[in-house]
C-alpha cells in the first residue's frame, strides 16, 4: 500500500493466517444463523463481537449490532427505561466493542460509522470522545476517519470553527505533511467564510496569511503533496467568480442574422438554474414572447448548466416585401438565475440583434453531393469578403457584455505567488511545482480581462506543461488534457489567431449544409475541447486526426451542421452523446476511430443505458427493434443518433461498423444520402 513491497509470506505467516481464517469461518456461520433468526441475545452478541474484532470490516456484523442495540432498547422493562444507568450501559457496551475494533484497525469504516451512530443517541459523553480523539491522532496524525469524526464531536460541543482552526494549526505546524489536517482546515475556513465570521470575510484577509503558512510547507519539503493540495484550493478560493455571468450568447450582440426560426443561446461562466420566462425575456419589436421554453444544454444532476438554449420563430406573413425585425433579449429578474453554489446573478444585461426576413429570398435546397472536408476543397479566407461579417461581428461586439471589474488584490497575490514559485523552481526540479505555477500563470490571466481573454502566459503554461509530459510520464494524459485546453484558449482568443485556422470553401464545394467557412482545428495532437464560449459562431468543424477520447461541451454550439471527428480515439457511441442535442448537425464523419474495440467499455456505464437513469430512455426504440436482437444491440447508436436529421455519415475504420450496423444506420436514417462514401438508394 501507498509504494510499499509487498512481502513473500513465509510458513509460518501462512499457517497464522489459515488459523485466523478458520476462526473467522466459525464464528461467521454461529453470527449468521443468529442473524437470520432475529436473535439477539448476549451470547449472540459476544459471538458478533468476537467476529467484528477479527474482522472489522464485516459491515452485516455492524448492521446487527444496531439491530441488537434498538431490540434491546425496544424490550426493556417500563423501570429500566426510566433508568439512565442501564442505558448507558448498553451504549457502552457497543463503545467498547468499537475501540477494540478499532485497535485492530485504525481504519476501520464500520467502526467509526457504528460508533458515530450509537453517540448520536445522547446519553454518552463527548469530552470522553474527544480524550479517545486526542490518542487515535496521537498514533495516526492523518487518519482521515478521526478528523471526519472530530468534525462530529465538535458539532455536537458546539466547538468554535476558530478553535478547531487552532487545532490543525498545531498539528500542521508539528507535520507539514499531514494532508488530513490540510483538508480541515480548508473545510473550517470554509464554515467561517460562508458565515461571514470578522476576521475571515472578506476572503482576502485570511487568504494572505494562509498562503504564507503553506509557503513554509511546500519550501521546506518540495516533494510532500500535502501543502500543494491545500494550496490549489488557495488558488480558488482566490480567483472564484463572485457571482455567474453571462459571457456570450448567439446571435451576439449587435449583429444581424437571415433566418427566420434560429436557436438562441445564452453562455454563463459557470453553471446555473433559473433561466426561464420570469427571469430572462424575448421580445421582437414590441411584442414579448411567452410561448419561449429554456433548456440547459447538458444538464448535471442539479439541473444547472453553463449554456441554455431556447429556439424563436419570426412570424412574418406578408409575401413580396421585405422587412428587419428587432430582437432584444435582457434578464427581467437576474437574481433568479442562480449558481450551483446557490449564489445569484445579480448582473443585468440585454442582447439586441436583428432578424432580416427577405420572401425573395429563395433557399436552395438540400445538396445531394456529397461534401469533403480535405485541403483541396478549402482556399484561404477573403477576409474582405461577406463571409467575414457576421464572424467580424462576434467578436467585436461580443464584448458589449457589461462584465464586473476583477479586485486588485487578486491580481496582487496571484502575482506574488507567481514570484514566489518562479524562485522555488530557479533551485528546486520539482514537478508539482512547475503544475503549480501553470495554473498560477493562467489565473493571472483569467483575472484580468473576463470576455477577451487575456493570453500573456499561454507559452510560458504550454512550455510547463511538456516539460511536465516528459518528466512525469505516469500523469502523462492529464497534462496532455490541460495542454489542450490552453492551447485552445490561445486559439479561440481573438479573431485574429482564430483565422489562423479558419479555411472558406471552394465555390465548388460549398452549400447551404456547410456554411461557407471552416473551422479546422485538425491534427494538433488535441486530447481535450473547450473555449465553446468562443465558437458558437461555428458551422463547419474539422477535429479529424487529433487524440479526442470524448466530445464534452461540443453540445453548446447550436450552428454546427457539418463535423469531422475521423482518426481519433473515440471508444463509445455513448463518448458522443452531446451529439443529441446538436440538431441541425447534416454531415458527420466518425471514421476511424475506437468504437467496439473494447471488449469490456467501462465508459459507457458513467453513460446512459436503458437500465440507468442519467437519461430517460426512448421507449420508440423498443418498437424500433421490434425484438430485432441485432437491433437491440445498438441501443447506444439509437439513442445518440435517433433524434438527427444526417445526411452523409462515415463510420468506416471502427470495428462496431459491420454490415449489420450499416443496415441498421439506414433504417433509422431516413434522410441520409451518403454512408462511407456511397450513396444510399
Amino acid at each position: 500500500m501507498h509504494g510499499r513491497p509487498r512481502k513473500s509470506a513465509t510458513p509460518v505467516d501462512e499457517n497464522a493466517s489459515a488459523l485466523k481464517a478458520a476462526k473467522i469461518r466459525s464464528l461467521q456461520s454461529q453470527f449468521l444463523q443468529n442473524h437470520h433468526n432475529n436473535i439477539y441475545t448476549k451470547e449472540a452478541q459476544e459471538i458478533n463481537a468476537k467476529l467484528i474484532e477479527s474482522n472489522p470490516e464485516f459491515m452485516t456484523a455492524w448492521n446487527y449490532r444496531k439491530l441488537a442495540f434498538e431490540h434491546n432498547l425496544s424490550n426493556q422493562s417500563e423501570v429500566d427505561k426510566e433508568d439512565a444507568d442501564h442505558i448507558k450501559l448498553i451504549i457502552d457496551e457497543e463503545l467498547r466493542v468499537v475501540e477494540n475494533a478499532l485497535r485492530k484497525n485504525f481504519k476501520s469504516y464500520g467502526a467509526w460509522h457504528h460508533r458515530k451512530w450509537v453517540i448520536s443517541k445522547g446519553n454518552s459523553s463527548t469530552e470522553r470522545e474527544l480524550r479517545l480523539l486526542n490518542l487515535f491522532q496521537k498514533q495516526d496524525t492523518r487518519n482521515f476517519h478521526a478528523w471526519n469524526y472530530r468534525r462530529f464531536i465538535a458539532g455536537l460541543k458546539d466547538i468554535s470553527d476558530e478553535k478547531e482552526l487552532q487545532f490543525t494549526t498545531d498539528m500542521i505546524n508539528d507535520n507539514f505533511s499531514n494532508y488530513s489536517a490540510w483538508h480541515n482546515r480548508s473545510v473550517l475556513l470554509s464554515h467561517l467564510l460562508e458565515k461571514k465570521v470578522e476576521g475571515y470575510f472578506p476572503k482576502e484577509i485570511f487568504l494572505k496569511e494562509e498562503y504564507e503558512l503553506v509557503r513554509n510547507a511546500v519550501f521546506t519539503d518540495p516533494d510532500d503533496q500535502s501543502g500543494w493540495f491545500y494550496h490549489l484550493w488557495l488558488l480558488d478560493q482566490t480567483i472564484k467568480v463572485d457571482m455567474p455571468n453571462l459571457v456570450s450568447s448567439w446571435p451576439p450582440n449587435g449583429s444581424e442574422i437571415t433566418n427566420t426560426t434560429f436557436p438562441i443561446v445564452l453562455f454563463f461562466n459557470e453553471p446555473v438554474e433559473g433561466v426561464n420566462l420570469q427571469t430572462v425575456s424575448v421580445q421582437v419589436e414590441d411584442d414579448i414572447f411567452k410561448n419561449i421554453a429554456w433548456s440547459p444544454l447538458s444538464a448535471n444532476k442539479f439541473k444547472c448548466g453553463q449554456a441554455w438554449l431556447t429556439h424563436l420563430t419570426i412570424p412574418f406573413g406578408e409575401t413580396n416585401s421585405s422587412k428587419i425585425f428587432q430582437v432584444k433579449i435582457r434578464s427581467e429578474y437576474s437574481q433568479g438565475i442562480i449558481s450551483s453554489n446557490g449564489v445569484p446573478c445579480s448582473q443585468h444585461w440585454s442582447i439586441a440583434f436583428r432578424v432580416s426576413v427577405c420572401h425573395d429570398f429563395q433557399p436552395e435546397g438540400q445538396s445531394l453531393r456529397r461534401i469533403l472536408m480535405t485541403d483541396e476543397n478549402f482556399s484561404t479566407v477573403d477576409i474582405n469578403s461577406n463571409v467575414m461579417d457576421l464572424f467580424k461581428s462576434y467578436f467585436e461586439l461580443a464584448s458589449d457584455y457589461e462584465q464586473p471589474t476583477s479586485s486588485k488584490w487578486k491580481s496582487e497575490m496571484i502575482a506574488s505567488e507567481i514570484d514566489q514559485y518562479r524562485e522555488l523552481l530557479s533551485w528546486a526540479e520539482c514537478k508539482i511545482g512547475k503544475l503549480t505555477l501553470a495554473r498560477l500563470l493562467m489565473a493571472n490571466d483569467a483575472i484580468g480581462t473576463p470576455v477577451a481573454p487575456n493570453t500573456t502566459h499561454v507559452e510560458e503554461v504550454l512550455k510547463l506543461y511538456s516539460e511536465l509530459m516528459e518528466l512525469d510520464p505516469t500523469h502523462y494524459q492529464y497534462y496532455k488534457d490541460e495542454y489542450s485546453l490552453v492551447f485552445l484558449k490561445q486559439v479561440a482568443s481573438s479573431k485574429e489567431s482564430l483565422m489562423k485556422y479558419c479555411r472558406q470553401y471552394k465555390e465548388s464545394t460549398s452549400s447551404n449544409i456547410t456554411g461557407p467557412m471552416c473551422l479546422r482545428l485538425n491534427s494538433l495532437s488535441l486530447s481535450r475541447i473547450g473555449s465553446f464560449e468562443r465558437l458558437l459562431w461555428v458551422q463547419s468543424l474539422d477535429l479529424s486526426h487529433n487524440q479526442l477520447p470524448s466530445i464534452e461541451g461540443l453540445e453548446a454550439l447550436q450552428l454546427l451542421s457539418c463535423l469531422n471527428l475521423s482518426h481519433n480515439k473515440i471508444g463509445s457511441f455513448m463518448a458522443l452523446d452531446p451529439l443529441r442535442f446538436l440538431k441541425s448537425l447534416r454531415v458527420l464523419n466518425i471514421s476511424y476511430n475506437e468504437i467496439g474495440a473494447h471488449t469490456v467499455d467501462t465508459r459507457r456505464y458513467l453513460c446512459s443505458s436503458p437500465l440507468s437513469h442519467t437519461l430517460d430512455y426512448d421507449k420508440k426504440f423498443e418498437e424500433f427493434a421490434a425484438g430485432d436482437e441485432k437491433v437491440v444491440n445498438f441501443w447506444e447508436a439509437y439513442s445518440v443518433f435517433g433524434g438527427l436529421d444526417i445526411m452523409q455519415l462515415d463510420v468506416v475504420g471502427n470495428v462496431a461498423a459491420d454490415e449489420r450496423f450499416k443496415l441498421f444506420l439506414v433504417k433509422l436514417l431516413p434522410a441520409l444520402k451518403w454512408l462511407d462514401g456511397e450513396e444510399v438508394h
